[in-house]
């Protein structure tokens, strides 16, 4: 039987709700703990790929080795046309592994914002479950990327005009995080003066963005 593979870069970026989701509707699913050396599954094995975060740069494969494999693997689920979902440092792969650059954006994004909705992103079939114009999400990166070459652009901010983009059908790529729940939260902002407001806003906006990511990835899992 075929999984839902989780790729993990660090132990801190699990993939939260996206989680919830897989245990609720009884989809099979493995996590993949890169950092603790485990191996790639084969394209074979694969429903669908949800890529996390992570601090390191796509291209630092000297000090991360497991990069290197993991581009190939996700070069071949996007020529196979397998469902994939990269999330912050996700995406960053997936552009790369697309061909595009990743370079330093010009300034960090850390904390919730609200990223614009492009015109496709209202005929896209995930983020067309978003009423209105803008999304609110949790940022944390440093690095951004190049809308890789006929990718779709879905969604954008001042600092960072490439915030999420697909490529065919089933390749979605997110710049920011929607899978935070409260202990994600309260771990990667525990040092940061910003950590009650976080959590603050956190609880106002958790019964919205609950509806919205529930919608999101109902729709995201049945592509594979």
């Amino acid at each position: 039987m075929k999984k839902v593979f989780i790729l993990k870069h660090v132990p801190s970026e699990d993939a939260g709700t996206i989680l919830d989701f897989l245990k609720g509707h009884k989809i099979p699913f493995q996590g993949v703990n890169l950092f603790d050396g485990e191996a790639l599954p084969t394209i074979e094995e694969v429903r669908a790929l949800v890529i996390m975060g992570g601090p390191m740069n796509v291209d630092e494969e000297d000090k991360y080795p497991f990069l290197y494999e993991e581009k190939i693997l996700l070069k071949e689920a996007i020529a196979k046309d397998v469902p994939c979902l990269g999330v912050c440092l996700g995406s960053q792969l997936l552009a790369r592994a697309l061909g595009a650059r990743v370079y330093k954006a010009k300034r960090e994004e850390i904390g919730w914002d609200k990223v614009s909705l492009t015109a496709e992103a209202k005929k896209d079939t995930l983020f067309s479950a978003v009423v209105g114009a803008k999304l609110q999400v949790l940022q944390w990166h440093g690095d951004t990327f190049d809308l890789p070459r006929r990718a779709v652009h879905l969604a954008a901010s001042e600092a960072v005009p490439h915030q999420a983009f697909r490529f065919g059908d089933k390749i979605y790529a997110l710049q920011f995080h929607v899978e935070v729940n409260k202990p994600m939260l309260e771990e990667w902002f525990r040092k940061s003066k910003d950590l009650s407001d976080i959590l603050k806003e956190y609880d106002r906006y958790e019964h919205e963005l609950s509806k919205i990511t529930a919608e999101f990835y109902r729709r995201f899992f049945s592509l594979g």
